[in-house]
């Protein structure tokens, strides 16, 4: 068995003046789950249409379990279950009818081909749902069948684009939920989300994307211990005062900053990393007639990293970040019949 179920190198798409893909390099072991990031149009679902083999890149290697996906597609695509964005259902079929057509595209017959429906069936909680329409149900459901749909020849690696979109908090847990069993099994997941905060906690690690270049592949905790993008933290402070007057307090000294309001205190930042400093200002605060309630140093959630990141980026701070030389695009990579 090859060392990574997914290896890309040096991998461009361009579409035109675009680039959409631009000398991007990861690594993702065997049995891992990796959240993939990244703001629209960051390049997310070029790269995961690529590794899925519907599209081609314009240089550079993708290869799923050491399969190249250009050279070898039929390879890959037996590898690979691939649930993206949005994908077509059809009217007047039912779910399991849906299921079945799909498991005959992938060659199961007979007794098998039943037993397998029935296994995604259960699996994903859509033996309820077996007589409804595929076109009529909930997004929370369709999301369900496209999962099932993807499960359905056992996939070692499974590419999932967005699933979590539109669900709603009880749909995202329930999806969070079939991940982690499939991560369990020994799946290799590489999914893509919005959501930072449930990509954190079910991801052994994370790749963020910007602009189409990796600038930042780790695990979670690493990102959200760390000060922010100037080397301060945050702290949560509830007060008996109103917010306004703790926002008020933080115009006036120049290392503090209000960051929003909560309901009963808000949220700020302080300059400095040294919990000292933090003291002074604690004292201060009470010194100048804010009654603290609570005072406490926030861990950074994922979207303040990500938010950091790209700030880093803007200004030119983020190492190793340079844009790739424009390659020679004479070498582009053919379709292979």
């Amino acid at each position: 068995m090859n060392s990574h179920a997914i290896r890309v190198h040096n991998l461009y798409r361009y579409f035109g003046a675009l680039k959409a893909v631009n000398g991007v390099s990861f690594e993702i072991p065997h049995g891992s789950v990796c959240g993939f990031v990244g703001a629209n149009g960051a390049g997310k679902t070029t790269t995961m249409r690529i590794l899925a083999s519907l599209d081609y890149p314009t240089l550079g290697v993708a290869e799923v379990c050491g399969y190249n996906v250009v050279s070898h597609p039929e390879e890959v695509r037996r590898l690979i279950g691939w649930m993206p964005d949005h994908f077509g259902n059809y009217e007047h079929m039912t779910v399991v009818e849906y299921l079945d057509f799909y498991a005959r595209a992938l060659g199961y017959k007979g007794k098998e081909r039943r037993l397998r429906v029935q296994e995604v069936m259960e699996f994903t909680d859509l033996v309820p749902l077996a007589e409804r329409f595929s076109n009529k149900l909930s997004k929370g459901n369709t999301q369900r069948l496209g999962l099932g749909r993807a499960l359905l020849q056992d996939p070692q690696v499974l590419i999932m684009d967005e699933p979590a979109a539109g669900l709603d908090p009880k749909a995202r847990v329930e999806l969070k939920s079939l991940i982690r069993v499939l991560a369990q099994e020994g799946k290799t997941i590489f999914i893509s989300s919005h959501i930072l905060s449930e990509l954190g906690e079910m991801c052994d690690s994370l790749l963020f994307i910007n602009g189409g270049r990796i600038v930042h592949h780790g695990d979670a905790e690493s990102m959200k211990q760390s000060t922010d993008a100037a080397g301060g933290f945050l702290y949560d402070v509830q007060v008996l005062n109103s917010s306004d007057a703790l926002s008020a307090w933080c115009l006036l000294h120049p290392k503090v900053e209000f960051m929003e309001s909560r309901k009963n205190g808000g949220r700020i930042r302080i300059d400095s990393p040294h919990l000292v400093d933090a003291a002074d200002i604690l004292q201060r605060m009470v010194k100048d007639g804010l009654k603290i309630t609570e005072f406490h140093r926030e861990e950074r959630n994922l979207e303040d990293a990500f938010i950091d990141m790209l700030g880093k980026i803007e200004r030119g701070e983020l190492a190793g970040q340079k844009p790739p030389p424009m390659p020679d695009t004479s070498a582009f990579n053919p379709p292979v019949s």
